[in-house]
């Protein structure tokens, strides 16, 4: 969003340790030399980041502004107010809690507001691009509640609502989630709100990775009209690594006992503050651009990658990612493809497609995101680049040599999209 090289101030940290300091210095150089694909990473920005390194972190704040375990909560309570006030204005939403420290926490959080133990619920599977806590059985949303898991359709590989709706009227579920981690299409979430009225079951979603292109009004904002919806704020929202959860004003006090004292102790404050910081800056009209060039950035280098054979799922993409089936048109394996395009400086992670039949560990698929490229600067010209070093770095999985070369040409053409200095 802002056009000039953000610095990072460690002196400091350099003296006192500068073993950590090396580390950290090295992370930030392969940030800026390589090509970063993986959908669920992105950059925040130099407020983001002094917000993170704050004071807040020193203070215990158990309990929500007015109403805390401890003393000395006056500004503590004005920075998770604010954190809140902008998280409600962003997504149109009647209530928002902000302390949950990630995205599975807020998930269970709202399970346990919403569901008793050993509830039936619906929610996507995993392999078809559904997450660990949309009801996986070695998860506690597969342990703890009777999951019913659906899928995309073979054909398409993309949501069928009329054969969700169908399975919905069989298994009665009393919550129905919709909101995925790999899902490279729209999600018409009008539809599911219809669904979940007819069967009686509380329609919520886990908005993780589209946070900001619903924040944007690049997606459509399940927000106002749903029960409940947790979302990441370190993906699309570029913000600090934590969570959020909103809803319904009904649901508030269920979903506020359910995150404390139901799950967690004190918050982190300094966490909270730069979500408030992130949530300020997906208000601007630079961040809403931003996400409009991100969709088609995705678009530019699906279009890419399918024309040099490469085959993806449901055949493009909607939004900011995209999975190819790296096995059905390479030979090789998700794990072989990552493991090549990372040795080329090119980064990103191994994913089961619809209907694989290889392990989660080494699936048929790689999972591609362009929310990283858009935030250094690149449009769709540069979508073409990259998917020719990502076709290049896969033709050449076997041999190091080439791939060795081929990093090197991708730390040159990174070096026309500086971000941290």
């Amino acid at each position: 969003m802002e056009k000039k090289l953000f610095e990072m101030h460690l002196d400091y940290l350099k003296e006192q340790d500068n073993e950590i300091f090396d580390a950290v210095i090295a992370e930030k150089n392969r940030q800026m030399a390589g090509i970063e694909l993986i959908a669920s990473e992105t950059l925040v920005s130099q407020a983001v980041l002094e917000a993170l390194a704050t004071v807040p972190t020193n203070k215990y704040s158990e309990g929500y502004p007015g109403k805390r375990y401890y003393g000395g909560n006056e500004f503590i309570d004005v920075i998770e107010t604010l954190a809140i006030e902008r998280a409600k204005k962003l997504f149109g939403a009647e209530h928002a809690n902000v302390q949950p420290l990630s995205g599975s926490p807020a998930n269970m959080a709202m399970y346990f507001a919403l569901m008793e133990q050993g509830d039936t619920f619906m929610g996507m599977k995993l392999t078809e691009g559904g997450h660990l806590t949309h009801g996986h059985k070695v998860n506690f949303s597969g342990q703890l509640y009777n999951a019913v898991q659906y899928s995309v359709d073979k054909e398409t590989e993309m949501l069928d609502y009329d054969a969700i709706k169908k399975q919905a009227q069989e298994a009665k579920p009393k919550l129905i989630l919709s909101g995925y981690t790999a899902y490279p299409r729209a999600i018409d979430f009008k539809a599911f709100r219809e669904i979940c009225d007819e069967v009686g079951a509380h329609c919520v979603a886990d908005i993780a990775h589209i946070a900001g292109l619903c924040a944007a009004g690049v997606h459509e904002n399940p927000v106002p009209y749903f029960d409940a919806v947790t979302t990441t704020t370190h993906k699309t929202l570029r913000g600090p690594r934590g969570a959020i959860i909103m809803c319904r004003q009904e649901f508030a006090e269920k979903i506020d006992k359910a995150v404390f004292p139901g799950l967690q102790g004190g918050p982190h404050s300094n966490v909270n503050a730069a979500k408030a910081v992130a949530f300020k800056e997906a208000m601007k009209p630079e961040f809403k651009e931003w996400a409009r060039q991100v969709v088609k950035n995705s678009r530019a280098l699906a279009e890419a990658l399918m024309s040099s054979g490469l085959r993806l799922v449901s055949n493009g993409t909607d939004n900011h990612l995209m999975l190819a089936d790296v096995f059905k048109s390479k030979n090789i394996t998700g794990k072989d493809a990552e493991t090549a395009l990372e040795k080329a400086g090119i980064y990103c992670n191994k994913n089961t497609i619809p209907n694989d039949t290889r392990s989660p560990w080494n699936p048929s698929g790689i999972r591609i995101g362009t929310p990283v490229l858009t935030i250094r600067g690149m449009k769709e010209t540069h979508m073409q680049e990259v998917g020719k070093f990502i076709v290049t770095a896969l033709d050449n999985a076997g041999d190091d040599s080439k791939l060795v070369q081929l990093k090197s040409k991708v730390a040159k053409f990174c070096s026309d999209f500086p971000f941290y200095k």
